[in-house]
């Protein structure tokens, strides 16, 4: 049985899920981190484990973005029509990632977290991740890609050194990579390498 046969009932159905279920479930993990840190169960320090799984949300979504187009490619499935909703979903959690640094473990002291930023060069790479999503948050919208043409597609390429990025800053973070680091390098690799080897005739 080949992937076209498989896919096709997956694919019927998917196109009668809206985008906006997307964004619903994608709130889900959310929910779950406040939940845990209400009642108690986020762990000894709230603080670095809210940023952990914040972070760790955020890089299973840009991975997931990432893999849409392999997955059309190789599987014959598309989830193309929910690729920006999971890229803002991505921006989302990694904003607050970022804010749940700035604001609860710096305290918006910004001398201290230009310190923090010099003592962990990690947090750099993160940063810098996040600073070339930002202007493709801003332009995933139909009118930004009628007026910007083919440029849209050109600026969408950053998301690819922005994932790397993100990999780099989970992974650097640790003091001893772990298993699961080396995994998430791993799917990240793979995932690049089938995006862009060539196609065959």
């Amino acid at each position: 049985m080949s992937t076209a046969s498989l896919s096709a009932p997956i694919n019927s159905a998917l196109r009668r899920v809206p985008s906006w279920v997307i964004y619903l479930a994608g709130l889900i993990p959310l929910a779950w981190v406040i939940w845990l840190t209400l009642t108690g169960g986020i762990g000894v320090d709230p603080v670095k484990a809210i940023e952990h799984r914040l972070g760790k949300i955020a890089l299973w979504f840009l991975i997931g973005g990432l893999a849409i187009t392999p997955a059309r490619r190789f599987l014959g499935l598309n989830l193309i029509r929910y690729r920006r909703a999971i890229g803002l979903l991505a921006f989302f959690y990694i904003a607050l990632h970022l804010t749940a640094w700035a604001v609860l473990d710096m305290g918006m002291l910004w001398g201290q977290a230009a310190a923090d930023l010099i003592k962990r060069p990690y947090l750099f790479l993160g940063i810098s991740g996040f600073v070339l999503l930002i202007p493709l948050a801003l332009t995933s919208n139909n009118a930004s890609i009628r007026k910007m043409g083919r440029n849209w597609r050109r600026l969408h390429w950053l998301v690819y050194p922005a994932v790397g990025l993100g990999v780099m800053h989970y992974l650097w973070q640790m003091k001893v990579i772990s298993i699961e680091g080396w995994l998430w390098l791993a799917v990240f690799s793979l995932l690049m390498a089938l995006r862009f080897c060539p196609r065959s005739a």
